[in-house]
């Protein structure tokens, strides 16, 4: 009895599922003529650009001008600078530049000190060769100049301009710095 209700569900749901097909099917032509009036009456709104700029080309001027950064400005400024009686600079300009001048301090590594005859001596690494400095010398590119050894830095003094472009001293330091491995 069962299997005979079931039949009878089975056609009446078919029937069913037809009809509701069947109504979605209709005919379109309303709205396509709804959408083909839409088409018609929107009209775009796009602003026109606005003409380019004139290029207007400029001739340069300051061709035959002193460049700022030339070294034979700067030679003439620190020239100046030094015939002032209270420069730090002076006395820097009129000496023998030293071999670790040429490198910056940042390059620079501390690996070691060692004390000869009651003098401490400090062991620089520059460009993997090792250098053996002392209170006195010079080094790094800003007149640094040693003022201090101890097992585990190097105390030096630096002249630098400030701000202002007036010379000042500075002190800085170099650390040992251990082997990690």
């Amino acid at each position: 009895m069962r299997r005979l209700s079931q039949f009878r569900l089975l056609p009446l749901s078919s029937v069913a599922l037809a009809l509701a097909l069947a109504g979605c099917g209709g005919p379109q032509e309303e709205l396509q003529a709804w959408m083909e009036q839409q088409k018609r009456e929107v009209q775009p709104r796009v602003t026109p650009l606005e003409p380019p700029k004139q290029f207007d080309p400029q001739a340069y001027v300051a061709v035959d001008g002193v460049e700022p950064f030339s070294p034979q400005k700067l030679t003439v400024a620190l020239k100046l600078e030094a015939r002032q009686p209270n420069s730090l600079i002076a006395a820097e300009l009129n000496r023998r530049r030293e071999p670790l001048e040429a490198y910056p301090l940042d390059s620079m590594t501390m690996v070691g000190s060692v004390s000869r005859q009651g003098r401490q001596y400090a062991l620089l690494r520059v460009d993997q060769l090792l250098y053996q400095v002392k209170v006195g010398d010079y080094l790094g590119q800003n007149y640094g100049r040693i003022t201090g050894i101890t097992e585990t830095e190097v105390a030096l003094r630096e002249i630098v301009q400030d701000a202002a472009g007036e010379w000042i001293e500075r002190t800085s330091s170099l650390q040992l710095q251990e082997k990690t491995q």
